[in-house]
């Protein structure tokens, strides 16, 4: 059956002194969906804690770094993280406010049809490997949409519930690249030049302060950037703020001043990007996830390719 717990359980499996809440949003026939929202003393390791299962974790508000075998990874709105059971891990905390993060702790059966693993290869997989990849807006969409309905208490449709986690995890799994992990000088590069696009993304920032700020040339930064992650460093910084929009339009009055909040120069700019990347306009997503937010019941929601679509059913 799926479940809305809105307490959160009194040991998390995933974290440590820097928990602050887990809570379970959905108890699914093939795997469980927590939120997770932590603190941490800035720029310290918590203590050594212990995944038994693999998953899937999606932040979506604020940074860390996930330290687990020789990897130092970043986990930021714009990235989905692989987690193979039995590994021991550290997690540090290099930009101040904590953080926010889905995870779906998935049947390894799913994971083995949707990432096309079987016969016990899913340590092998390629993204469990790597640890982590940029997501798409779409993913972003999805798992905005996911979290509303779940907090709107949309737990009555077990149905439409189960088909939003699978497309979930079959937008996350669905990477064909063969990028592999950069060097631990370069990850730990990559990493500085996220927390600053992280700490500083509601300001303007020019690539002479990113490169001072990390150590690195304009030149040198950019080429390395775009070689790791597939996308130039505005781009990236567009990502992260459009997707802090998805969580905050909900409460969001006023669209110019949330624009600007965001680091957008206006509304228009603000408007043009959101649209692009998800079909539809942030008023109208507002209104969408302020649907979400308020419980009906019998009627039903649908994802077209990925885009947002009207909310149909509780949510």
């Amino acid at each position: 059956m799926v479940s809305l717990q809105l307490a959160s359980t009194n040991e998390p499996e995933r974290g440590s002194r820097a928990m602050a809440s887990r809570t379970r949003l959905f108890d699914l026939t093939f795997g469980l969906v927590e939120d997770v929202r932590a603190g941490g003393a800035l720029n310290e390791l918590d203590r050594e804690a212990f995944s038994a299962e693999f998953q899937v974790a999606l932040p979506y508000r604020g940074l860390f770094v996930w330290h687990v075998g020789d990897d130092e990874v970043v986990g930021d709105a714009n990235q989905a993280l692989f987690v193979t059971g039995g590994e021991r891990y550290r997690m540090s905390h290099p930009v101040a406010g904590g953080y926010a993060e889905l995870i779906v702790t998935p049947a390894v059966s799913v994971v083995e049809e949707l990432g096309h693993a079987s016969g016990g290869a899913l340590a092998s997989h390629a993204l469990f490997r790597r640890r982590s990849r940029r997501v798409s807006p779409s993913l972003q969409a999805i798992r905005a949409q996911l979290l509303f309905q779940a907090l709107g208490g949309a737990n009555d449709d077990v149905l439409a519930a189960e088909e939003l986690v699978l497309a979930l995890l079959r937008s996350a799994l669905d990477d064909d690249s063969t990028r592999r992990n950069p060097a631990r000088s370069t990850q730990k590069l990559i990493a500085r030049t996220k927390a600053y696009l992280e700490a500083e993304q509601a300001h303007t920032v020019r690539l002479a302060d990113v490169g001072n700020a990390v150590g690195a040339s304009p030149v040198y930064l950019t080429q390395v950037f775009r070689a790791v992650e597939g996308v130039p460093l505005h781009r990236y910084l567009t990502q992260l703020r459009l997707a802090r929009a998805l969580v905050e339009l909900s409460q969001a009055d006023d669209l110019t001043e949330l624009a600007l909040d965001l680091g957008f120069s206006s509304h228009s700019h603000f408007s043009a990007r959101f649209h692009a990347a998800f079909g539809t306009t942030p008023s109208q997503f507002r209104e969408r996830a302020r649907g979400w937010l308020r419980p009906r019941r019998n009627v039903t929601t649908r994802l077209d390719d990925g885009r947002i679509e009207g909310p149909r059913r509780s949510g």
